[in-house]
Formats: C-alpha cells, sequence, structure tokens
C-alpha cells in the first residue's frame, strides 16, 4: 500500500514523505557479526540509591511515605519481583500497632511487622511483589504507621521512626516481548526512555563513509543523544559488520547494500528509512537509513530527527525537505532562554509545583545556564515569584525557603490569618480554595554557579500544639508555586576567556552556541578506523544532551578541506599519527605524539588547589612553564584547545591519542559524572584511562560580544597600567579643559 502524506516536523520543518508498508517481512540469511550491545536480560536489580534515592529514606510520625519510581522497557513485560530492604525502627514503637506498609502502584504488596525484640538493629528483609501490579511506569512506595503508647501521643513524637537504607534493592525477572518492524514506535525499541540505563547503540556502515554519509550518522547520533539525556549515551562503529544482537542503526549509500549479505534492502530511490529484524537476533531490531547518496541519508537522518514521529509502517521514502527557519545562537531547546524572561511554567509541570502537607517535600526546578553568561558585577538573575498557601489560623515560623543549587537565597514568611487580619477582604480571598497568593522578588548569584543548576522551593509549616488529646494532624496544608513565576537573564551578555576544556566538557561549547551546529567542522582523518568514527558519533551524542536538538548544520571534512572551514569551529580527531593536522598545526600544539615519544607543556597547575567556577577569571590561570618528552608502550590521549588559526575568534578543540582505543577514554571521561572527571579543565588535559590531569590552563583569546561602555570597563579592570593611563589622560584632560576656562574667564575680565 503506497501512501503519501505531508508532515510538520518540529523546529519549522517541512517534510513529505511515501512509504511503502510491508505486511510481511522478507526472510532473512546470517550475516557476519561483531559483539554488540547485549539483548535485554532476563533479570535486573537495581538499588535505591540507583533509582534516585541519594540517602536513606527517614519516616517519621504516626504515618509517613517516601517513594521511587521504576520503569518497565516496552519490549519487556515483569513476571516476577521482589524488593530486599534494609531497615531499622524506633525501640518506642508498639508492636501490635506499628508497620511498614510496602506498595506498589498505590497497591499494598505486604506489611512488615515491626516486633519489639528486633527494634534499633539493622535488620533484612525480602518481599515478593505480585507482578500482575507492575506496569510500564511504576512507584515503590515504603509507608511506616507508628505508635509508642495506647493512650493519647504526641504525632510528631521523636521516637516516632523507621529508617529504609537506600542500599535495598529491587529485583525483576523479565520477558522479552517480540516488536513489529513499524516505524510509528521510533524511538523505540532502539531507544527507551523507560530505561534508565546508559545507551549503547552500535552504528554500521555498509562501506567507508565519507562526509555526507558522516553529517547524516552525526544527525541521528546527536538525536539519540538528546533523547538519552542524563543517561548518556555511546555508539560504537564499525564496517560491514552487524551487532550479534540488539539493535542497531546501519547506513547504506548507493549498490552498498551488497556489503551486508542477508540484509533484504533494495537498491534505493531515494530517501529511505527501513526498521527490519537484526538477522543476528530475533529481539534486535535494524534501522536501515538508505538512499542514493550521501545527501540521500542526510535527508532521510533529518525527516526522522525532526519530524520522525509521523512515519508509520515498516519503510518510508523521503520525497523532499525544506528548512523553514534558521537557528540563532542560543536558542537550544534545553538552555535557559537569555533574550527574555522564562516562566517557571516552561520548565516544570504543574505538577511538580505543588506541594501538600506540614512538611513537603522539596520542589526542584532544573535549569540549564548558556556557558558563556558574562557575569563580572553582576547582581543575579531576577526572579519575580508567584506563590499559593494555606494561610494558618495561628503560626510562628511558618516560611518558604528559596534555594539555589543547595544555597540559601531567601526565607519568606507565611503569615498567619491571625497576623493577616480577619478583615472582608482576606476572607473573601480564601473563599476560592482557602489559599492566599503572593508575590516576592529576589536576585539568583549566578557568579559561581555549575552549568546544570537547581531552583528550589520548599514550604515549612508550623505545627502547633492544642494540648494532650488533642492533636491531631490533618493534612489541609498547600503550597503552589505559580507557573507564571519568571526567571529572567536578558541582563546579561555573551563574552568569555577561551579556551575553556570545562565548558567543553559540560556543555559542548563553543560549538553547541549554535543548536545545530551549523558553526561546527569537524576534522576527520583522511581514512578513519572505528575508534575514530565512535568517537566522532560519541561527542555529537553528547552535544545533543546539551542542546536537546539534533545536529543538522554540522559538516565533516578532512584535513585538506579544512581551508574552507575558516568561518567555523573546529573539532579535530586525531588517532597515532593519522591525522595530517598534527603536522601542520604542531606549532599550535602544547601536546603531541610521535610514534613511541610523547611531548607536552607543563604548568605548576597540578600543584595548585583550584577553584574552577571562581568569577575571577585570572584564578586558575596556570601558563606554560616547562616542556617534557617521554617514551612509553601505551600512549596517553589528551585534549587541547586553541583559538583558530584560520580566524580570529574561532575556537579548535582537539583530541588526539596515541592508539586509536585511547579515544574511547577521552568520550568516556567526558561522559562521566565521576570525581575525577571534573578535572577536566583548562586548555590541555591527558587522560589515561580513568584517571584525568589538567596540566595547562591558558586564555589568550575571548568569545562573545559585550557593549562598548562594558567592554572599556572590564578592560580596564583587567590592565593596571591600561587604567593608570586613562585615569592620567583624563586627569590631563580635565586640567586642560580648566586651564583653557580660566583663561577665556581672565580674558573676559580683562577685556572689561
Amino acid at each position: 500500500m503506497l501512501i503519501t502524506c505531508s508532515l510538520v516536523g518540529w523546529s519549522g520543518w517541512v517534510l513529505s514523505a511515501a512509504a511503502q508498508i510491508n505486511a510481511t517481512e522478507p526472510a532473512m540469511m546470517p550475516v557476519t557479526a561483531l559483539p554488540g550491545t547485549d539483548a535485554p536480560g532476563n533479570s535486573y536489580t537495581r538499588t535505591l540509591k540507583e533509582l534516585g534515592k541519594s540517602y536513606s529514606m527517614t519516616l517519621k510520625g504516626v504515618e509517613a511515605t517516601d517513594s521511587v519510581n521504576f520503569d518497565v522497557r516496552a519490549d519487556e513485560v515483569v513476571t516476577a519481583a521482589q524488593v530486599t530492604l534494609q531497615y531499622s525502627y524506633s525501640p518506642a514503637l508498639l508492636a501490635d500497632l506499628s508497620q511498614i506498609n510496602v506498595l506498589v502502584n498505590d497497591q499494598v504488596a505486604a506489611s512488615l511487622p515491626l516486633p519489639k525484640e528486633e527494634a534499633g538493629k539493622l535488620q533484612t528483609r525480602t518481599v515478593q511483589i505480585p507482578p500482575q501490579t507492575i506496569t510500564e511506569f511504576n512507584r515503590l512506595s515504603l509507608q511506616f504507621i507508628g505508635h509508642y503508647t495506647m493512650q493519647c501521643e504526641d504525632p510528631l513524637h521523636s521516637s516516632l521512626w523507621a529508617r529504609i537504607g537506600n542500599e535495598s534493592q529491587l529485583s525483576l525477572q523479565v520477558s522479552s516481548i517480540k516488536q513489529p518492524n513499524d516505524l510509528s514506535a521510533l524511538p523505540l525499541p532502539l531507544f527507551d526512555r523507560r530505561d534508565a540505563s546508559p545507551l549503547k547503540l552500535p552504528f554500521v556502515f555498509a562501506a567507508r563513509p565519507g562526509g555526507p554519509e558522516l553529517e547524516a550518522a552525526g544527525i541521528l547520533s546527536s538525536w539519540f543523544g538528546a533523547l538519552a539525556s542524563y543517561r548518556g549515551a555511546t555508539f560504537p562503529a564499525s564496517l560491514t559488520s552487524l551487532p550479534a544482537n540488539g539493535n542497531a542503526v546501519v547506513f547504506v549509500s548507493g549498490s552498498e547494500s551488497t556489503a551486508l549479505s542477508g540484509l533484504p534492502i533494495k537498491e534505493a530511490t531515494g530517501p529511505t528509512l527501513t526498521l527490519v529484524s537484526n538477522p543476528n537476533d530475533a529481539q534486535g531490531k535494524l534501522l536501515i537509513v538508505s538512499g542514493r547518496d550521501g545527501a540521500d541519508l542526510k535527508v532521510a537522518a533529518t525527516a526522522l530527527a525532526l519530524g520522525g514521529s509521523a512515519f508509520s509502517g515498516q519503510s518510508v521514502v523521503i520525497d523532499r525537505i525544506d528548512s523553514l527557519k534558521p537557528r540563532r545562537p542560543y536558542d537550544a531547546p534545553n538552555w535557559l532562554p537569555s533574550d527574555r524572561p522564562v516562566r517557571l511554567g516552561e520548565l516544570a509541570t504543574p505538577a511538580e509545583l505543588n506541594v501538600s502537607g506540614y512538611n513537603p517535600g522539596q520542589m526542584t526546578v532544573a535549569l540549564r545556564l548558556p556557558p558563556d553568561l558574562f557575569n563580572w558585577r553582576e547582581p543575579g538573575a531576577q526572579l519575580d515569584l508567584k506563590y499559593r498557601y494555606t494561610p494558618q489560623p495561628v503560626s510562628t515560623n511558618s516560611s518558604l525557603l528559596v534555594n539555589f543549587n543547595d544555597t540559601f537565597i531567601k526565607s519568606i514568611d507565611l503569615p498567619s490569618i491571625e497576623k493577616l487580619g480577619n478583615s472582608d477582604s482576606l476572607l473573601a480571598m480564601l473563599k476560592t480554595d482557602d489559599s492566599l497568593a503572593r508575590t516576592s522578588r529576589m536576585l539568583l548569584p549566578l557568579n559561581s554557579v555549575a552549568l546544570q543548576s537547581r531552583l528550589q522551593f520548599r514550604f515549612m509549616y508550623d505545627y502547633i500544639k492544642q494540648g494532650e488529646c488533642r492533636d491531631i494532624i490533618i493534612d489541609n496544608m498547600r503550597g503552589v508555586i505559580d507557573p507564571d513565576s519568571t526567571l529572567d537573564l536578558s541582563q546579561y551578555e555573551h563574552f568569555m576567556a577561551m579556551p575553556n576544556l570545562g565548558v567543553f566538557k559540560d556543555s559542548g561549547f563553543p560549538f553547541t552556541r549554535m543548536a545545530d551546529l551549523s558553526e561546527t567542522s569537524v576534522i576527520l582523518p583522511n581514512e578513519p578506523g572505528p575508534a575514530d568514527l565512535s568517537a566522532y558519533l560519541t561527542l555529537l551524542g553528547r552535544f545533543g544532551d546539551s542542546t536537546g536538538y539534533p545536529a543538522t548544520g554540522v559538516k565533516v571534512v578532512h584535513a585538506d578541506q579544512v581551508a574552507e572551514q575558516s568561518d567555523r569551529d573546529l573539532l579535530v580527531l586525531a588517532s597515532g599519527n593519522n591525522q595530517p593536522l598534527l603536522a601542520q598545526w604542531q606549532s599550535l600544539l602544547p601536546a603531541k605524539g610521535e610514534e613511541a615519544a610523547q611531548y607536552f607543556e607543563l604548568s605548576d597547575l597540578p600543584l595548585r588547589v583550584r577553584n574552577w567556577i571562581s568569577p575571577d577569571t585570572k584564578t586558575n590561570l596556570r601558563e606554560a612553564r616547562s616542556s617534557f618528552r617521554f617514551a612509553a608502550d601505551d600512549g596517553s590521549a589528551y585534549l587541547t584547545g586553541f583559538e583558530s588559526p584560520l580566524k580570529s575568534g574561532r575556537s579548535v578543540v582537539f583530541i588526539a591519542s596515541a592508539r586509536p582505543n585511547g579515544l574511547a577514554d577521552v568520550t568516556n571521561a567526558l561522559l562521566s559524572s565521576e570525581e575525577n572527571a571534573r578535572e577536566l579543565q583548562g586548555s590541555l588535559v591527558v587522560v589515561r584511562g580513568k584517571h584525568v590531569e589538567s596540566l595547562v590552563a591558558e586564555q589568550d583569546y575571548y568569545v562573545g560580544s559585550l557593549g562598548p561602555l562594558r567592554y572599556l570597563q572590564w578592560y580596564l579592570s583587567q590592565n593596571v597600567m591600561a587604567l593608570m593611563l586613562f585615569t592620567l589622560l583624563g586627569i590631563l584632560l580635565l586640567a586642560s579643559m580648566a586651564y583653557l576656562a580660566l583663561r577665556l574667564r581672565a580674558k573676559r575680565r580683562l577685556g572689561q
């Protein structure tokens, strides 16, 4: 059946497609296989810490509940489940009236007794969970019910507590479900948002790819990287060999399909997307991106990344795709806009901005800031906060706490009805929903914050004791952050000292300044191997995670074409001596490798205590003071940044390794959130396995721009001699003006 349709994709793209839907899938012959991603296993075990609980659950009072969420992949069904709890509880609890309930999706799976003789000790219990209670999206809740006396009790007494360790484990046994070959399910099964583990998706090329083919692959790797988000994503590359199991993306141009024997790929008549089963794994799927040439592959990849949700059937042929609107600097979907006030409702759902109870949990709004905000002498970003709360009849210390990255910003008093006064206007406002609307304005200092930041709110209500046998907790307290509250960065300009490998690691800057990487060129070796291709794809996946947008504008070229890329930022990859730019730009590189020998420049940076987020740009500068050369059987990989020799103001990041596998160490460090990876800063970094060391921090050029007066003020603050000269000129100018004015006055007096 042939379907022709017009589709409108997000971000201003229009595409049309002709889809060929096959009722049956052709039989396939076995093909050569490489180790690939693991097929979905039959069991998983995750600790509560891995599910998001950084600390142990502490449950207090007569009734308290805490929860974690867990999901099940769309291609799996749970056949058995259990949770192994590590917990302790107060010795003062009454065993007959106290218990810990285990709930899954609000259904009780078990009630654990709390016997007196085991109180105060760490205990371990395994609870079987009925598999029929588990769906795709699930919530595991632990409810504590505690009492310490048969008489009247204080519902918040200090003896009412239980603690659940975050090393408690949830185990699931699953069976795989065969999925249909239907493009409408994409990105399933290649990426499943229910799976919190890192994405590992092989990319297979039917022949050695050229620039357009690699640009198409970069579009899809950045798209999958954006989807994977916090999970991280790697893309092992191979030539002509399908993975032994699991899923993969396959690129076929022209008549290259003959290189993949066993795959039923017809010669493409245009940009084509096809979903078939992996001949080496019945549960695995292959997304085949095919076309007459590399340009067709780019069209197919762009159509999938920008409008693929409209596709259906096993195969689709794209007729055309037209760009309607170019991207603008700093308009990445994941970045906080810096040209207008941003509503908090754009950053969080209404449910995430709404809490209840006397001591509700913290509300967190995630912020990803542009990396080059110029915060010199800026007081902070203005937060216009609108909120509503339930006023208590009487209270003394109820408040709304505002934190920024766990740093206290402001405590806002929540006055009671008694403090507000029982006026008719107040009663009229409370009649609608028993909440009171208020506003507050504050500044959030950005001079020493991480690019991925958190804005935190917490309502804290007084619990007023009424007296013995009269204390009853009524859960009628509400707190809401109005989605129309705004955060404004528009007063900040974009200006940053470079090179800065720290912002390259955290956000891919300066390449991600344009969300589609339309001002980025990747310089690959003339004959890149699988390690070079894997590093390129993984880096673009990391950029996609930063921006939330596919790299539809990236250019991939070789060293002989670098002169044509003068008005672009350059990302250069090398393994061994396969990159000609190693020789051409030798004088610019503070590190280099020559066969078994390696050369590095050094500063005193490794010996200093650094504060990489210091607002003073000079704090961490450490210029090269010496150099050394050494021989080693297994060389190191390094990253270095410098200003482009082709055009001032443009940046180069050079990633090189003495051995091909060393590039994987670099990409792993860029993806890692471990403490050692935070050393990836400065202008020269060496990576040896999991060890990262920053050797030099030189900054000799700037990107961005400032207004003339602002630039003059900043320049004078950074250069004492210029400030003194400017002051001297000012004094001379004022003295000259005074001298001329006095002479003119004297002439007038003498003339009279």
